[in-house]
């Protein structure tokens, strides 16, 4: 065992490993009394008292499939597997790890406060969906100011098409989008145009079909369920080091800038430390020179896990919920919440972080989230979830005019916390993006029946239309149709679009990026605000970022003690009032 820093094991556990002239395969397979590898022949594995099984061959087969006979005959792919031949039921194939040329080595990303993501799904960001594809428009985002993408999940999942959060082999790139080679250019081209990349990843259950762990090892997995599959038993040692190996095989391997892990609330253990712990002390203690960041999904919003270097910022629900609420009249499902004082709850969100004090992960203390940096927050005006949920896969800006998505595209980027736009954003893309899989038989029926109270959690039905209207999630075109339309980047429209999105980054990159760091506990105040608006002034540092929204629709009076106004950048003078559906930015430096 050779041990890193924090006293973790620096030799991968599952998967291939390359030993000096030859590989060693592994398989954790406790409820097997034999296994056999699979490559140009069957070869016997030896078993050790823990359940492991291993062979050393004394070569190289790069390009050769493999895979693990079981005691009944039964053939699996490598559940490290790095390379699938077909897909997930297929065999897996022995990658080079180091047949990449890196162009971009010098890369060592970006600080977090200069974050602006931009959501992509590849099998959708382009017609073709795969990673060369997606890496050949990546300069429209650079040129507008992004400074930042991340890739829904790409983890082997069942079919050729999904959103991923059904992956079964996390170690391997999702056949359809490419290689593990043409995954690593896509990531090294966004870092030649000062991209950082982000991958989505899933630690809280694995996919319906293709996953055979529970045959061979069912210690894997928990008897308890989640709304998507068994809890997995993160206080079995392999298990554990199958999720730590994994993140740090994506930013090692990959030089990917950062994770986001999906629904860390159903991420259970009862050890100590929480693998929610783990994790980040393993990437913090392996990965140093460059930065890496650490996101996460959390719905109960607990503060535990953004406090003492675990995870950088969480995605932040309760902004685009209420923000929804209050533009789209929407009030059940996942918007019941937000529909009394509604703009309370926003000028909470904007000044504090969160709505509710949350709940807690891995300890008991929970800091109140105004004590955090605005940064520790990812705000969103849409993602895959509220599009892609809702009955129709509708955007936002298809259902509100111009004039109020502008205000509230600007309120989003100009704010202090960390915004995310999704793709096709960036020029108003009319597409819609829907939910989609590639299931037959039980499981598409399961999936079909899903999307119903999906689409009535996500807002409901348009006036004329019912469950019969929510597009069969199997076809192959609700798949097609969610493939956003490059074409209307290039109209006057997504160019006018385009060019207000710069204006905005640039605006936050050269007058706001710079105080972000100084940002300290408590540094946002609500103000008293006119109906239906709200004012919030940051400390950031030396100066005071002043937010004034108007979402009623009449004129209203601003008052005095405003600095220098940076948005809107007209010539025009606004400083005394704020016309109807409009928000102004101001910076006032601070005497105290």
């Amino acid at each position: 065992m050779t041990l890193g820093e924090n006293g973790y094991d620096a030799t991968p556990s599952w998967g291939p490993q390359i030993v000096g002239p030859g590989t060693r395969f592994r398989l954790w397979a406790p409820n097997q009394n034999e296994v056999r590898l699979r490559l140009s022949g069957d070869y016997a594995m030896t078993r050790r008292h823990d359940g492991w099984f291993e062979i050393y061959i004394d070569e190289q087969p790069f390009g050769s499939p493999y895979g693990f006979v079981l005691d009944d005959g039964t053939v699996v792919s490598d559940p490290a597997s790095r390379q699938q031949q077909t897909d997930v039921l297929g065999l897996s194939v022995l990658t080079n790890p180091k047949a990449y040329r890196w162009q971009h080595l010098q890369w060592q990303g970006r600080p977090w406060h200069e974050t602006v993501i931009c959501e992509i799904h590849v099998g959708t960001f382009t017609p073709e969906g795969t990673f060369n594809a997606v890496a050949a428009k990546l300069s429209h985002l650079a040129s507008i100011g992004v400074t930042a993408i991340e890739l829904l999940p790409i983890a082997h999942f069942p079919g050729n098409r999904g959103w991923g959060y059904d992956g079964v082999l996390q170690y391997a790139p999702h056949t359809a989008y490419g290689t593990p080679d043409e995954l690593k250019a896509l990531v090294d081209v966004a870092h030649g145009l000062g991209l950082m990349v982000f991958l989505d990843v899933v630690y809280n259950h694995f996919g319906p079909e293709g996953n055979f762990l529970s045959q061979y090892a069912p210690a894997f997995f928990r008897d308890k369920h989640n709304d998507w599959g068994q809890e997995i038993a993160f206080e079995q040692q392999p298990v554990r080091r199958y999720f730590i190996d994994n993140a740090l095989y994506w930013l090692e391997e990959f030089r990917f800038d950062g994770l986001r892990l999906d629904a860390v609330n159903e991420v259970k253990d009862d050890s100590s430390p929480h693998i929610l712990e783990d994790i980040p002390s393993a990437v913090r203690g392996r990965i140093t020179g460059r930065n890496v960041h650490l996101m996460i999904e959390n719905p109960p919003n607990g503060t535990d896990l953004l406090v003492d270097g675990l995870f950088t910022a969480d995605w932040n629900d309760g902004f685009h919920h209420v923000v929804h609420r209050i533009v789209t009249n929407e009030s059940s499902g996942i918007f019941a919440k937000f529909a009394d004082d509604a703009f309370g709850k926003l000028r909470k969100i904007m000044s504090e972080g969160y709505v509710d004090a949350g709940e807690p992960t891995v300890s008991n203390h929970l800091p109140p989230s105004a004590s955090l940096q605005p940064t520790a927050f990812i705000h969103f005006l849409q993602n895959h979830d509220q599009v892609g949920n809702r009955a129709l896969g509708d955007r936002l800006h298809t259902s509100i005019d111009e004039q109020t998505h502008l205000a509230l595209t600007a309120m989003l980027l100009l704010s202090p916390q960390v915004p995310l736009l999704f793709m096709g954003e960036s020029y108003r893309d009319n597409t819609p993006f829907h939910f989609f899989a590639d299931y037959t038989d039980e499981l598409a029926t399961i999936i079909r029946d899903n999307r119903a109270p999906e689409a009535e959690n996500f807002g409901g039905y348009p006036e004329g239309f019912s469950a019969t209207d929510i597009p069969d999630p199997n076809a192959e075109t609700t798949f097609l149709d969610s493939k956003i339309d490059w074409a209307q980047s290039e109209t006057p429209e997504g160019q006018a679009w385009s060019n207000q999105i710069r204006q905005l980054i640039e605006i936050r990159r050269e007058r706001i990026v710079p105080h972000l760091l100084d940002a300290q506990a408590n540094s946002g105040k609500v103000l008293d605000a006119p109906e239906r608006c709200v004012f919030v002034d940051w400390k950031l540092g030396d100066i005071a970022l002043q937010l004034r929204l108007n979402l009623s629709k009449k004129e209203i009076a601003l008052g005095s003690k405003l600095g220098e106004r940076i948005w809107p950048n007209s010539k025009a003078d606004t400083h005394e009032t704020l016309p109807p559906l409009s928000v102004a930015f101001y910076i006032q430096e601070r005497a105290d």
